[in-house]
């Protein structure tokens, strides 16, 4: 590995572009001073914030695209319009062609995963990607997944999805052994449709090292935090996911609307101030951005009304995977949850 980090933005991604993306990569090198940045977009966009910071056009190399995927485009008209041309892609195929160690895109989210899938492929033998996002909780943070790249899936999609989500908990929560639970409609190991059941029976003979499943885990588990990394198809994650920013907004609103409501709550606001700018950082998931898992490479998904503070973390999260080696963990912990299964029985001839 290169002793920089080399990281690929898409600069013309997310509802700001260069606005954003650059003063977040400038953000970022400053706590992470051993990555370069390949940007990929508007050359004259993006060239008056590299003069502006010369630290940062030091450690920059602009590539000019003309086309930039639009919030708006369905994948299969990205993928028809954007294949080779777009910001989007052509940052997603340096990470193929190793001109660079993982892609960070506040982009359209189908977009950026078809391209993704369409270029990088999924690693052996997973056959359906996912998107793992950082979930706030009373005790910090969980990892969820899948939280929509993929609807529906068996029972050993759930597998992988557990085995993934707990290849980026041993590097974002720096544990061995992190702690795995299925979403499900009750803890008993009766209740729940048949695939949720026959994942918990998989994971729970497999025994695998580097994780601890703990069996199933209800919607109320997701905000105390009950495991580390909490797993269930894409549907169902990006419902909840939708649920807890629509919640989190709503309290926002509530809080807007008490404060407001005299001149006493609007002192009192003066002096909650600060407690209340921590609650806001910390009420919605997403706000560093979600990882593709399953893909031969490492892509992170900043979230698209990022701010720079917020897109830098997604950068920093990129880092992270990349430095801490995210894909040789997980193939490693595929390998383990491949021995442990069953050999698949010899079919009986007939007499």
């Amino acid at each position: 590995m290169a002793t920089d980090i080399r990281i690929a933005l898409d600069a013309m991604g997310g509802d700001h572009g260069p606005a954003v993306v650059l003063p977040a990569a400038a953000i970022a090198l400053e706590r992470r001073p051993d990555v370069r940045f390949l940007l990929y977009g508007d050359q004259k966009a993006i060239a008056p914030y590299l003069s502006a910071d010369p630290r940062l056009a030091e450690k920059a190399e602009v590539f000019h695209t003309d086309v930039a995927v639009k919030m708006t485009d369905k994948p299969s008209q990205a993928l028809r319009t954007g294949r080779r041309v777009s910001s989007m892609w052509q940052a997603i195929e340096a990470v193929k062609t190793g001109a660079a160690d993982c892609v960070v895109s506040a982009g359209n989210t189908g977009a950026l995963m078809a391209m993704a899938k369409f270029c990088l492929h999924t690693m052996a033998p997973i056959d359906r990607p996912a998107i793992a996002a950082l979930w706030p909780t009373t005790r910090g943070e969980s990892i969820v997944l899948d939280v929509g790249a993929t609807i529906g899936g068996d029972e050993q999609h759930l597998v992988d999805l557990a085995v993934m989500g707990a290849a980026m908990a041993r590097i974002v929560f720096d544990i061995d052994s992190p702690t795995v639970g299925l979403l499900n409609v009750g803890t008993e190991e009766i209740k729940g449709v048949e695939e949720v059941k026959a994942a918990g029976r998989i994971l729970r003979d497999a025994n695998l090292p580097n994780m601890r499943y703990q069996g199933f885990v209800e919607g109320d588990d997701l905000g105390r935090g009950a495991v580390d990394v909490f797993v269930t198809e894409g549907f169902t994650g990006n419902i909840a996911l939708k649920t807890a920013e629509g919640t989190a907004r709503q309290l926002g609103q509530y809080m807007r609307d008490a404060f407001s409501h005299s001149l006493m709550s609007r002192i009192g606001f003066l002096f909650a101030r600060k407690a209340l700018d921590a609650l806001r950082e910390r009420k919605a998931p997403r706000a560093h951005g979600g990882v593709f898992l399953g893909l031969d490479g490492v892509v992170i998904k900043a979230h698209g009304g990022a701010d720079a503070d917020s897109y830098a973390g997604a950068v920093e999260l990129g880092y992270d995977m990349v430095r801490q080696e995210l894909l040789a963990k997980i193939r490693e912990m595929i390998a383990q949850a491949s021995e442990s299964r069953p050999a698949a029985a010899s079919p009986v001839a007939e007499t």
